[in-house]
């Protein structure tokens, strides 16, 4: 399914939209109802939101009553405070119960990061940007009523991060995956294994996101086009591989130093340092052996 960068909001269900972006290939999710519409991911900064507002008037299909942010990444929820002043203080915002406090931790740092690099002008605006925490968050499910429609919020366990949820429309077969499925050209489809990733536990996580999928279910990923269950599971497979292969280095006693060149890997190794570093010392200690002489 086509979707071209920075050119509004396309269907790809029965009132389920995307609009994707070309500064990092995010995308950003919009559900409509009889009361309204839920916006899925806020995008990087402010200025980047006020696109997205646009956009969503644009479309001409009502208002926004909520918003859910998929994980506490500032590319999916530096657009917070926009989507709150245009649309009222009362405005709903859903994550996981763990977002409010990761956010408050990593934004600081990545602002300041931002701060600092000036090769994007899309940096500046980072830095600028006046963050917002969820207002509205969960532990392991939610129902929001959209008004004829109800839509499912589900956290169904850590894996890019440890608030990852996902967003399924039941009756329109759609599910917003966030960033536990990762489809993007410009990452070659790695999925993010960052500072702040749990690859022993993604697969697990994987499992339950394919159990709320159908042979026929639309997967918007949150960077690149949308993908089906057949990608899904392929993905799943390549994140096991990851989680299992660190959890046999580590038990042979392979260092952790010397994990990404032990063995070959279903990605390019440049692409998971941080996930092997992790693995590692997410193990128990009674998985690990010794370091090999």
């Amino acid at each position: 399914m086509a979707i071209p960068h920075d050119t509004g909001f396309a269907e790809v269900g029965d009132r389920c939209w995307v609009a994707r972006f070309e500064f990092l290939d995010v995308n950003v999710g919009l559900v409509g109802g009889d009361h309204g519409l839920l916006v899925v991911d806020t995008h990087a900064s402010e200025v980047a939101a006020r696109r997205v507002v646009e956009h969503v008037r644009a479309l001409g299909v009502g208002d926004v009553v909520g918003v859910v942010n998929t994980h506490q990444h500032f590319d999916h929820t530096f657009g917070n405070v926009v989507l709150v002043e245009e649309y009222g203080d009362g405005l709903p915002i859903y994550s996981h119960d763990s977002v409010p406090a990761d956010l408050a931790v990593s934004a600081p740092a990545l602002q300041a990061e931002a701060r600092a690099d000036d090769s994007r002008p899309e940096h500046a605006d980072i830095a600028a940007t006046r963050v917002l925490a969820p207002t509205t968050t969960f532990s392991s499910a939610k129902a929001v009523d959209l008004g004829g429609r109800y839509v499912e919020l589900v956290h169904p366990g850590r894996g890019h991060t440890g608030g990852d949820v996902v967003v399924r429309v039941g009756d329109a077969d759609v599910l917003f995956a966030g960033d536990l499925v990762e489809e993007s050209a410009a990452r070659s489809g790695v999925p993010g294994f960052g500072d702040d990733c749990f690859p022993m536990e993604w697969p697990i996580t994987m499992d339950l996101v394919l159990q709320l999928l159908d042979p026929g279910s639309v997967v918007v990923p949150g960077h690149g086009l949308p993908v089906d269950k057949d990608f899904v599971e392929e993905q799943r497979s390549a994140i096991g591989i990851v989680a299992e292969t660190i959890r046999d280095l580590a038990g042979r006693g392979v260092p952790v130093a010397d994990a990404l060149d032990a063995t070959e890997w279903p990605y390019p190794k440049e692409e998971l340092a941080r996930a092997v570093a992790r693995g590692y010392a997410q193990l128990p200690r009674s998985a690990r052996s010794l370091p090999l002489l």
